[in-house]
């Protein structure tokens, strides 16, 4: 999404973009503090900082029929639903965790511990036995079964099924306090940057590749490919309606405090 931003593909006129790599708990708790003016942030985040951000309707990850995956090392007992479970989650403000309660909140399962795990490090400690199921977001959803682990659910398909509607992941955020022209702006650069990478792929991959933690490429390609799309460019009806549909249900299962109608700015 930012390689054109980050490598002066485009004329940014009187703005200076500097990049800052770290996972998305670290942005999401970061987001609570307005520290950065234009941010990833989980949609499950959002519905804390609605106030401090506005959606951009550019710089969407959505799940199209995929998204998350709940696996397991064989401990998984898919027929007690009361069996204790201790699952390790990517962080408590993602929107992976928020579609994972919902899940188990429809499988009825309650007798259940969560533990903030990093996310690069929840296939390991899965495959040693330390959790019954992990929490899968990025490029693991593309390689657990190389390590040897199994399928529970995926929470993409599961929200498919539910809503007929993608799963809303991620998002990037603005801040509200900026002038209306400074939003205008970096949302329509944005939007810019994301369709330069669309429109010169490779280039942009080889950009990105050196962010993937070791991911061969054809791994990298089709998880872009999976996470950087038409989707990205725009939520579209659709991806708007989503997120307003989980921001709900979030609020009516009381997993967040408050009910939030997501508010867009376009390019």
């Amino acid at each position: 999404m930012f390689y054109a931003l980050a490598k002066g593909k485009l004329d940014t006129g009187q703005y200076e973009f500097v990049h800052e790599l770290v996972d998305i708990e670290t942005l999401n708790r970061r987001a609570f503090h307005g520290e950065l003016e234009l941010t990833a942030v989980s949609v499950h985040a959002y519905a804390y900082l609605n106030d401090v951000y506005a959606l951009c309707n550019c710089g969407a990850s959505m799940g199209d029929k995929y998204g998350p995956i709940l696996i397991e090392n064989g401990a998984w007992n898919s027929g007690d639903k009361n069996a204790p479970m201790r699952i390790a989650i990517p962080g408590e403000l993602t929107t992976a965790f928020l579609t994972l309660k919902l899940y188990l909140a429809k499988e009825k399962r309650t007798n259940v511990e969560f533990v903030n795990v990093p996310f690069d490090q929840i296939l390991e400690e899965v495959k040693a036995n330390k959790y019954d199921a992990g929490l899968i977001i990025h490029e693991g959803q593309l390689t657990f079964e190389r390590e040897g682990l199994k399928l529970i659910a995926d929470l993409g398909v599961w929200w498919m099924e539910k809503t007929g509607l993608p799963l809303p992941l991620g998002a990037n955020a603005i801040r509200r306090d900026l002038p209306g022209q400074t939003i205008s702006d970096v949302v329509r650069l944005l939007h810019g940057s994301i369709k330069y990478a669309l429109e010169h792929r490779n280039d942009a991959l080889d950009y990105a590749l050196q962010f993937g933690r070791g991911l061969q490429r054809d791994d990298a390609d089709k998880f872009v490919e999976m996470y950087v799309n038409d989707w990205t460019l725009d939520f579209g009806d659709d991806g708007r309606r989503s997120v307003r549909e989980l921001l709900q249900q979030a609020y009516d299962h009381g997993i967040v405090p408050k009910r939030v109608v997501p508010e867009f700015i376009f390019p």
